[in-house]
């Protein structure tokens, strides 16, 4: 197998240009910003994960988040090769369901915080809110071939949300509620 990345830097982009495929786009574009908007979720998960979770199946399942990232930012590229399906938005309802079934309802809004590792996953989850706003406005622009990507991260920012009260329950966190009427 040859090596892909033997040259880090090309210097192409210096003036403000990308390449995607046959494609050269400024680097302000909708979809440059959307596939750079995921890329930075995805290193906000690898931060989740690089605080060293205690929780072994939410660590698995955020790796294989990551990689799914990658998949959803490939696609983006190669709109005619679809890699997100209903069976992935399935797969996050149901760990949805799963995790959010051990935790107490909630009555409030949480304030997004708690112990280094949850407060990074409301973190990844704000950044979440935003890829998916950046594809909602690319999708205006030009539709997109798979609305399974939109569905994937509507998902993942609820997905990320609960394992954010995960992890400050493994640790023993207090969750902090706003308090709207307050004084």
């Amino acid at each position: 197998m040859s090596y892909r990345l033997t040259k880090i830097y090309t210097r192409k982009g210096d003036q403000g240009y990308t390449t995607l495929g046959d494609n050269k786009l400024s680097k302000d574009d909708l979809l440059v910003e959307a596939i750079g908007t995921i890329d930075e979720l995805n290193c906000n998960i690898g931060l989740i994960i690089a605080f060293h979770i205690q929780n072994k199946d939410l660590e698995a399942a955020l790796t294989q988040i990551q990689h799914e990232l990658f998949d959803l930012g490939g696609e983006l590229h190669l709109p005619q090769h679809i890699v997100i399906t209903p069976a992935h938005v399935t797969r996050l309802e149901q760990l949805l369901d799963q995790w959010n079934n051990t935790l107490p309802p909630l009555k409030e809004f949480l304030l997004p915080r708690g112990n280094p590792t949850s407060a990074a996953c409301h973190l990844a989850r704000a950044v979440c809110r935003r890829a998916e706003r950046c594809l909602v406005r690319l999708h205006r622009q030009v539709p997109l071939t798979n609305p399974e990507l939109l569905r994937y991260l509507n998902r993942l920012s609820d997905l990320l949300f609960v394992a954010s009260r995960l992890l400050a329950r493994d640790s023993s966190e207090k969750e902090l509620l706003w308090q709207h009427e307050r004084k």
